[in-house]
């Protein structure tokens, strides 16, 4: 098995004898040079999946009115999503051990899209589980593409600088994520907010004429989402692609015995069930603590998430100097700890709080995933399945979350999940760092 190199920082990978070439290393292309086009079209893809997975969190909102939902039925939302993850991430490498990872890209387009443009229909009939429906065809798209892109990232260049790469690959989800509450709010939500007593004043036509239009807002913004993503597939037909070869590192081996792998899924499973969580509920949780307006409180959803990207960009150039196993670690701890706040502290400041946390997870799914895909060598395609699969995380977490906050009528002590979570996530870091320095000794 290939040495895990990849918690290092580039300063540190070298050993003793190599370090008076530390700047031949730091000179290592971060895109190998038949790869930029390619790797210029994949980070696209992070940019379009970023849309999908963020604008669930203004679907959350739109679904409480439009369909007269409870936050923990609005919360399936992310169950269905993350659900079509889990059960399509094995088969998705699978399908790609046999025909690539261009087609694996492509495949996952075209069920991106098939599900976005399935919205239309969806919001015609008002039916929560059409919606629901959709949401799981998108999702399986989605692991397609990221079975293929994040493996396909990693060896677009020098395995010394993988993690680095990775990171900045998904700094584009980052900017993904940052204009999907502005894009989304923009356009789905109407800024009309019916309170429990005013529904109960008015005719049932009239409320049955608010819901249809809620949920008719959904239709043009999916219709061109839709129509995006298959633009895209085109131009995956379209590029050429390098060859690939992995090496054949592993291929006697276990996944389930391969470093790090169990325990990077562990992690990874937390670490999105957190993650999904807090966006999820990020408008829900700013009006209650401040008693905004939904579009004012999607806008702070976007300016957590531009510190994500932030986050994603400055954890790239930490890389340069921090051992990722490291920074991993601190960013995690420093998570909790603004969860604390969040759960403790009451309005602004709780809010700000549990935005600012999403600078600190920015770099925690690309690391995780980097650590747990080294040195699988052949076993790449299927190691990234179950990493992949570890997306369940984001079903399970936010029901739960959306649970506690309606039976205690607040969603501050719902913050406890996403802490705990993060903590593991910050032993996962501690166990990371160990394993590299025994590779190292």
């Amino acid at each position: 098995m290939a040495p895990i190199t990849i918690g290092l920082s580039e300063q540190e990978e070298s050993g003793p004898a190599d370090r008076a070439s530390a700047d031949t290393q730091r000179a290592l292309p971060l895109v190998a040079r038949g790869a930029r086009v390619a790797f210029a079209v994949v980070c696209s893809m992070f940019f379009l999946w970023a849309l999908a997975n963020n604008f669930n969190d203004i679907l959350i909102k739109q679904f409480q009115k439009a369909l007269d939902l409870t936050r923990m039925q609005s919360g399936l939302v992310q169950t269905a999503f993350y659900f079509g993850y889990f059960t399509f991430a094995l088969p998705a490498g699978w399908v790609m051990n046999r025909v690539g990872y261009r087609n694996g890209l492509l495949i996952g387009l075209v069920l991106y899209a098939l599900g976005a443009l399935l919205f239309w229909p969806a919001a015609h009939v008002q039916a929560f589980g059409f919606f629901l429906g959709a949401l799981y065809i998108i999702a399986a798209g989605l692991a397609f593409l990221e079975t293929a892109a994040n493996p396909l990232i990693t060896v677009m260049g020098p395995a010394s600088t993988a993690a680095r790469r990775l990171n900045l690959a998904q700094s584009f989800n980052g900017l993904g994520a940052f204009v999907a509450p502005f894009v989304g709010g923009a356009l789905i939500f109407s800024g009309v907010e019916r309170t429990p007593a005013q529904l109960a004043a008015m005719a049932p036509a009239q409320v049955a004429a608010y819901r249809t239009q809620e949920a008719l807002a959904v239709q043009l913004p999916y219709l061109g989402l839709g129509l995006l993503v298959l633009f895209l597939a085109l131009v995956v037909r379209l590029t050429r692609f390098p060859a690939v070869d992995e090496p054949a590192q592993g291929e006697g081996g276990s996944l389930a015995a391969a470093p790090l792998l169990r325990k990077a899924v562990i992690a990874q499973f937390f670490y999105v069930g957190a993650q999904v969580s807090i966006w999820s509920y990020f408008i829900n949780f700013a009006q209650d603590a401040t008693r905004i307006g939904e579009m004012r409180a999607a806008h702070l959803l976007g300016y957590s998430l531009m510190a994500f990207m932030a986050g994603r960009f400055a954890g790239t150039a930490l890389m340069k100097r921090v051992p990722p196993v490291r920074l991993l670690t601190l960013f995690a701890v420093i998570a909790a700890g603004l969860c604390a706040v969040a759960i403790m502290a009451s309005g602004w400041t709780a809010v700000i709080a549990l935005g600012l946390s999403s600078f600190f997870m920015s770099i925690m799914f690309p690391t995780i995933f980097a650590l747990g895909v080294s040195g699988l060598g052949s076993k790449t395609k299927l190691g990234s399945s179950l990493l992949i699969m570890a997306i369940i995380g984001g079903a399970v977490f936010p029901p739960l979350v959306g649970l506690i906050g309606d039976h205690l009528h607040s969603l501050k002590t719902g913050m406890v999940v996403p802490l705990a979570s993060f903590m593991v996530v910050a032993w996962f870091g501690t166990q990371a760092a160990r394993a590299v320095a025994q590779e190292r000794g």
